[in-house]
């Protein structure tokens, strides 16, 4: 039994008893990591540079993709050095940081999401208003607004958890810092139901927000039908589609781990559960802008198309530099 004023270190949850299997996970992380990265910096770039993406839904994309890089920078390098070195352990300190970047991006991605709903509601609904409703003022506004609910947040519930006296262990069943599961460690009764009410509020205003999509995308799809050429309907349609599909996975992923009945519960099922909602989701959401939103793979195609072009024609541009 350990006291929280005495805990240097938690133990996070590994991947496998096997050297060889952790190796594996590394490796597989590694490459889930490199892929998000990759993806996330491509719209990145092509966002910044194209100025045919310089509109509300790019704005948008351009901070969702921030967040995506955010979240899986806070939980994924960790998991990599312990797989590869074949340890478990995090500081005291790093699991309250990790906690704490882990939350801030999560909590911002979801309201960047409930906007971007909010988006393609005015967009097709109130296309007339659009310039009004979403002007460079009102983006940003909305942006930071995002950002800094997330912070706000992230600050309450990092605050309050690592304010409760542990006297549970040190041993977390999660492969990174998670606000129920340092909860089972708490001895502190009333402190407990306290970040219990928190996370029932934060539950709330999460349903508010999944509401407010909802019945937004109610509006859109009845708009879309009234749409009488089929073309145009297409064109609604592949604008909406990815935002739906990544709400869809976010909201679903999230809401599994958080309400599933305790009888199906098990230390490698909340493994895959936590992979599934805060690893893959950052790998999947550019893969589904770029495969559905046409602008963006235009604009793609344009990019690497430059850079390719650029870069075959690097070894004629040294000879010729180097003839004269």
């Amino acid at each position: 039994m350990s006291n929280s004023s005495s805990l240097t270190q938690f133990l996070l949850l590994a991947f496998a008893d096997r050297w060889e299997l952790q190796l594996l996970h590394f490796w597989l992380f590694l490459g889930i990591s490199l892929a998000a990265l990759l993806a996330n910096g491509l719209i990145l770039s092509t966002v910044a540079c194209d100025h045919h993406l310089h509109t509300p839904m790019g704005f948008f994309l351009l901070n969702l993709s921030l967040t995506d890089l955010g979240s899986i920078c806070t939980t994924v390098p960790k998991a990599l050095d312990n797989s590869l070195w074949g340890t478990t352990t995090i500081s005291y300190m790093g699991c309250a940081a990790q906690l704490f970047f882990f939350y801030f991006f999560i909590s911002a991605e979801f309201s960047l999401l409930s906007i971007m709903c909010y988006d393609r509601y005015v967009a097709i609904c109130k296309p007339l208003h659009y310039g009004t409703l979403l002007g460079s003022r009102a983006c940003a506004h909305m942006a930071a607004a995002a950002w800094a609910s997330g912070f706000l947040h992230a600050l309450l519930h990092t605050a309050n958890t690592f304010s409760l006296p542990l006297c549970q262990g040190n041993a977390l069943g999660q492969f990174f810092c998670e606000i129920p599961h340092i909860l089972k460690l708490s001895c502190s009764h009333s402190g407990y139901l306290r970040e219990l009410g928190f996370i029932v509020v934060s539950v709330c205003l999460v349903f508010g927000c999944f509401i407010f999509i909802v019945f937004s995308y109610v509006q859109i799809f009845r708009a879309v039908l009234r749409i009488p050429s089929q073309q145009g309907r297409r064109k609604a349609f592949s604008t909406c589609l990815p935002h739906l599909a990544v709400v869809s996975i976010f909201v679903s992923t999230g809401a599994f781990s958080d309400l599933k009945p305790p009888s199906i519960s098990s230390s490698s099922l909340d493994l895959v559960v936590s992979v599934l909602y805060s690893v893959v989701p950052p790998a999947l959401n550019p893969l589904i802008y770029s495969l559905r939103n046409q602008e963006l793979k235009d604009a793609l195609r344009k990019m690497m198309t430059g850079c390719f072009s650029r870069a075959t024609n690097l070894p004629l541009f040294l000879c010729t530099t180097l003839i004269v």
